[in-house]
Formats: structure tokens, C-alpha cells, sequence
């Protein structure tokens, strides 16, 4: 392989950034999972959902059982963090941000770069994931 080639095939400074920032991320999500659960099976914290009645319903749809357990649509979970149960949606959250705080990574280096084309995507991508995250076309957000 010559040196051109070899050169050719590295990742970029922003792409290393990118993979540094989502490998830390991955794992304080998944020990923001950890610690948040712990807390869910302690019973520090009342449930918004008792545990015999999420069994009961747990072959219910979703409408039916958000019907059944008065549980939020979207982005009403926030309003529930003080209970164990959507505690652990903190953690999922933040491992779902991740993409979005590592295209704004990649985002800014394209821009310093002048790299119009893949600033462009990236714009795209963090735009697309906000959009569909935010709940304002009627089917994401939850």
C-alpha cells in the first residue's frame, strides 16, 4: 500500500472525536442506566406504574396500556422523574442524544474545513433526529 493510500484510509480528526465522545457517552448512559435501575429495584423512589399492574397489561397495545396505567405520551415522562419507574428514561435519553452531540462534533469540523457537502449532512442529520425526537410531527418523541 503506498503512502497516499495509507493516508487515504484514516479517519479524520473529527471522526475520532466523534468515536472518542460516543464511546464515553455509551458508557455514562449505560452506568446512568445502571445506577437509575438500582434506584427503580431499591424502592427508594415510589413507582408511577406498581409492578402488578404493568404484569396484568403487558400484552396490551400501547394506547390501551398507557390508557390503563395513566401514563404520559411524548415528552410527559419528564414530569414523572421523580418516580423510579421513568427514572431509568433518563439513561435513555442521554444515549439517544449522543448521536445528536456527535454530529454537532462532526458538524463544526466540516465547517472549519469549508467541507460544504458533509456540513450539509451532517446539518441534515442533527435537523432530521431533533425533529423526529421533539414529538412536533405527531409520531416521535416517545
Amino acid at each position: 500500500m503506498n503512502a497516499q493510500a495509507n493516508f487515504a484510509s484514516r479517519p479524520s480528526k473529527e471522526q475520532v472525536i466523534y468515536a472518542n465522545i460516543l464511546v464515553i457517552g455509551v458508557w455514562i448512559g449505560i452506568a446512568i442506566l445502571f445506577i437509575t435501575y438500582a434506584i427503580y429495584l431499591s424502592g427508594l423512589m415510589p413507582s408511577h406504574v406498581d409492578i402488578s399492574l404493568v404484569t396484568a397489561n403487558w400484552d396490551k397495545g400501547v394506547n390501551e396500556y398507557l390508557e390503563i396505567t395513566h401514563s404520559p405520551r411524548g415528552w410527559g415522562w419528564l414530569k414523572l422523574l421523580s418516580t423510579g419507574d421513568f427514572l431509568n428514561y433518563i439513561g435513555f435519553a442521554f444515549l439517544a442524544l449522543m448521536t445528536v452531540v456527535c454530529y454537532l462534533v462532526l458538524l463544526k469540523g466540516y465547517l472549519a474545513k469549508k467541507d460544504w457537502i458533509y456540513a450539509g449532512i451532517a446539518f441534515l442529520e442533527i435537523l432530521v433526529l431533533s425533529l423526529a425526537a421533539s414529538g412536533l410531527l405527531g409520531s416521535g418523541g416517545h
